[in-house]
């Protein structure tokens, strides 16, 4: 095994092991682990396929789109903003976008993914969650509360797309806990209303605790998997 695989294989066994006592810490259950291999090359990424990863975030649509297609056998997942513009090439490669902050960008997903099926490129629909501002600054991403219905209503009308759950980012300095509470709150009043089980994706390295004690679904983790980005 290489060096890089070892150290690969070790982050992943620890994070995965901190999860899993963080859970059973709070009485949870161990949430889905998101690897975010942004910056990182594809040769990472392929040795974490051979370590049993399956799933990666990534949160640029360009590095994203060219690591998707020299590594069709991962599933990736966007994660950081999309310009609409972009949305067309999202749809062509997204297992689930996470980061869904508008009705005109979920308009824009759905076209998009009607042409990739037009084209041939996927076969199967995109699965969305909705991005929450936490405290309405917007430049960051994510949907004020008061229009969250909104674009929760246009998710489910849409013909190719699927709502998956809610996502959110704490603002710095704020209690992450009370932010991800009330998100999952919101989750959950979302599930009752639509009759099925939504997630909620939060948690971060830094916040995993306190994203794991309010019941998150799925977690995102970098650095403490990947290590420091590469320079240059």
């Amino acid at each position: 095994m290489s060096k890089r695989k070892q150290e690969l294989a070790e982050n992943l066994a620890a994070t995965r092991e901190r999860i899993s006592a963080i859970a059973a810490e709070h009485d949870r259950p161990a949430p889905q682990l998101l690897v975010v291999t942004k910056f990182h090359p594809a040769g990472d990424i392929a040795l974490l396929a051979e370590l049993g990863v399956e799933d990666v975030a990534e949160n640029r649509e360009q590095e994203a789109r060219a690591k998707a297609q020299e590594l069709d056998r991962l599933r990736f997942h966007m994660i950081g903003q999309i310009q609409t513009k972009k949305a067309n090439h999202v749809a062509r490669w997204a297992t689930s976008v996470h980061s869904v902050d508008s009705v005109k960008l979920a308009n824009a997903l759905d076209r998009g993914v009607s042409l990739a099926h037009e084209r041939g490129e996927r076969d199967t629909d995109l699965a969305v969650f909705i991005q929450v501002s936490a405290d309405g600054d917007t430049s960051r991403g994510g949907v004020v509360r008061e229009e969250l219905d909104e674009v929760v209503e246009t998710v489910e009308k849409a013909e190719h797309l699927e709502f998956a759950g809610l996502m959110v980012v704490p603002p710095l300095n704020v209690d992450a806990r009370e932010v991800f509470e009330t998100v999952r709150a919101d989750v959950d009043r979302l599930s009752e209303r639509l009759d099925r089980r939504l997630k909620l994706s939060a948690g971060m390295s830094a916040d995993l605790d306190a994203a794991i004690a309010a019941g998150t679904d799925i977690v995102r983790v970098g650095t403490s998997i990947m290590g420091k980005r590469p320079v240059g």
